[in-house]
């Protein structure tokens, strides 16, 4: 058979590892595709000195690889706007795409995959969420006789790594930002990460394969870890669990449930003990059961892995009919195309609360009424003794399952009373057990 010739766009971090990895794994690579495969073009602004370029044509212009003799273009320049015009203009040459770029799946993938089944190419995207953790190839293929019902991951590992040390140090979020900047786990706008918008990405992609429905990166409600404080975080350990930031999808009747949060998880769950700058899925699927996929998130190594993969996958499907590899990009079910993703609102959780108030009696059987007025249960209490020189206490309560609607009609209630001082703190609980 003839060469696949690769053109690979971006030459940062993850595009050295790939091109790196392409080669000092060559022979094993080329078995497993049963094909040659060569990087015969890469378009970057400036060369990689961690890359011997010295036997392939370096173009700066990064749309002069789409338009060139290649076989498969790999995208690893990032973004949505100069990537997804890249993309498409490959797509449109009749070029495969392979790309790690979860932000141009989420938000453009409808698009893309449109353009792929009408020129009948490929877009693979396994590097797009959790680094090295085969996850999207679990779910196109390994789950694949399961409908699953649900899914729940830490796929963000620079929140991880700041939840971890803020458990483990009891150090605050700010001091924990800093260093994971400091360590190049973080940007230097660190929003993405902290607030959800990198997890909200990676879930919308894993919800639309795990369900076959359209990619709504517009509909995840998102909320980041910047409000979790450490004393939260103690609080959960002392009630069993632990503060991990996840990204959950959870099909229902209704509809599709999409968040991403912080999240109690009891401790004695594995993903509860997942730590770091690690990444970890759970998949629950009505044959197989609960899984659990662990591994690397991000880095050079592990994403490129991911990459390699693809164009290994792509590599051996050239021979394949075109109207079987386009199924690779995750055909929408007509069933759930419409299914509408559910309102926060609808959401039915546990939750932890915690409340500052005025240490005298008849306090907590006030906020105790406003609970069971809205018909929720109390699972747990902690009652603080006050510190010296002060009239308020910490007052803890773990909820039973209730609506978010329920729950955030007696939190307003609840702040309230004069007996409360400042605002409720309140943190979602999961069993994930089934």
């Amino acid at each position: 058979m003839k060469a696949v010739k690769i053109g690979i766009c971006g030459l940062g971090t993850v595009g050295a590892g790939t091109f790196n990895l392409l080669s000092a794994n060559r022979d094993a690579i080329n078995a497993h595709a049963n094909r040659d495969i060569q990087v015969t073009r890469v378009g970057a602004r400036r060369d990689n000195s961690a890359c011997d370029l010295s036997n392939t044509e370096v173009l700066r212009d990064i749309f002069a690889v789409a338009d060139s003799d290649i076989d498969v273009l790999v995208e690893l320049i990032g973004g949505t706007t100069t990537a997804l015009d890249l993309v498409l203009r490959a797509i449109e040459n009749g070029k495969h795409v392979v790309t790690a770029n979860k932000a141009l799946i989420a938000e453009h993938g409808n698009e893309i995959f449109a353009a792929a089944r009408r020129k009948r190419v490929q877009v693979a995207y396994e590097a797009a969420v959790a680094g090295g953790i085969p996850i999207i190839k679990t779910l196109r293929e390994g789950l694949a006789a399961n409908h699953v019902e649900w899914l729940a991951g830490i796929i963000n590992g620079t929140g991880n790594f700041i939840l971890t040390e803020m458990r483990d140090k009891g150090r605050d979020f700010a001091d924990v930002l800093a260093e994971a900047q400091a360590l190049g786990y973080a940007e230097a706008d660190p929003t993405f990460d902290v607030e959800g918008i990198d997890a909200a990405h990676k879930l919308v992609i894993l919800a639309s394969l795990a369900f076959g429905m359209p990619l709504r990166f517009d509909a995840v409600y998102t909320e980041g870890i910047s409000a979790i404080e450490p004393t939260d975080v103690i609080y959960a350990e002392e009630l069993g669990y632990r503060i991990k930031h996840l990204g959950i999808a959870r099909k229902r009747e209704q509809g599709v449930e999409l968040r991403v949060h912080p999240t109690l998880v009891p401790e004695n769950r594995l993903i509860a003990q997942v730590d770091g700058v690690m990444n970890a899925v759970m998949v629950k699927g009505d044959a197989v059961g609960p899984t659990l996929h662990y591994g690397a998130g991000a880095g050079a190594g592990p994403t490129a892995s991911a990459v390699v993969a693809d164009i290994i996958d792509v590599a051996r499907a050239l021979e394949t009919p075109p109207d079987q590899c386009v199924q690779a990009l995750g055909v929408v079910d007509d069933a759930m195309a419409d299914l509408p993703v559910l309102p926060i609102e609808e959401v039915e959780t546990a939750c932890y609360l915690r409340a500052s108030v005025l240490d005298k009696p008849g306090v907590l059987s006030a906020i105790a009424q406003i609970i069971s007025k809205h018909g929720i249960s109390v699972e747990a209490i902690i009652q603080k003794e006050p510190a010296p020189g002060q009239d308020h206490v910490p007052l803890i309560m773990l909820t039973n399952r209730s609506s978010e609607q329920n729950l955030r009609s007696a939190q307003r209630e609840i702040e309230a009373l004069e007996s409360v001082e400042g605002r409720l703190i309140s943190i979602r609980v999961e069993a994930l057990n089934g």
